[in-house]
């Protein structure tokens, strides 16, 4: 799973179908599990796009998609941020959340 810059996820909004994008914090310890978890759930789906970003270089694009807190795992499709989850149970709520979207 790639870091994307700001130009990097403008780039997919403007060139993907579709993605996932997974919004964190460095000093969230939530996110420290959750970027485990999301590292696991890239090698077992590797068709799936997915990008992270450090919420602390995007706070235009936090108000814009409306990040309620990190880790968030947005789904973006046709341009739009249409779910955004912010529980990440468990590796198997994962891969089904992102294998039905």
């Amino acid at each position: 799973m790639q870091e994307w810059k700001e130009h990097e996820i403008d780039s997919q909004f403007a060139n993907s179908d579709e993605f996932w994008l997974y919004l964190y914090t460095p000093m969230c310890g939530t996110c420290q599990v959750a970027s485990k978890m999301i590292m696991v759930v890239d090698e077992l789906l590797p068709n799936v796009t997915i990008g992270k970003s450090d919420l602390n270089y995007l706070p235009g694009k936090a108000i814009e998609w409306e990040i309620e807190s990190v880790p968030c795992l947005m789904h973006v499709k046709d341009g739009k941020a249409t779910k955004k989850y912010y529980a990440f149970h468990s590796v198997p709520y994962l891969l089904e959340i992102l294998s039905k979207d």
